[in-house]
């Protein structure tokens, strides 16, 4: 997979107003698919803020939840064994 050229990746400059709110410049939100009316998660990692929707976030987890996974089957199924295992003891 090749990276994208960087002067091809929207960028903008942002300046916290005195009460510390942020405009994300419109080409930015366009590329990053924020819509008027979107909740955004926003969040530090690395030292860098980090500001996605919800949808976005849910997905990533999801992505990287099925990657670590290591067992066979269900995880549902793996609880719900587990949970009656407990249960009969």
């Amino acid at each position: 997979m090749t990276q994208p050229r960087t002067d091809d990746v929207p960028r903008g400059e942002m300046a916290a107003t005195q009460d510390g709110r942020l405009t994300i410049p419109a080409q930015v939100r366009r590329a990053a698919g924020i819509e008027p009316g979107d909740t955004l998660v926003v969040y530090v990692e690395d030292g860098r803020v980090i500001i996605e929707t919800r949808d976005q976030l849910t997905a990533r987890i999801k992505r990287d939840l099925a990657t670590a996974w290591t067992g066979t089957g269900s995880v549902v199924d793996e609880l719900i064994a587990d949970r009656r295992a407990e249960a009969g003891r």
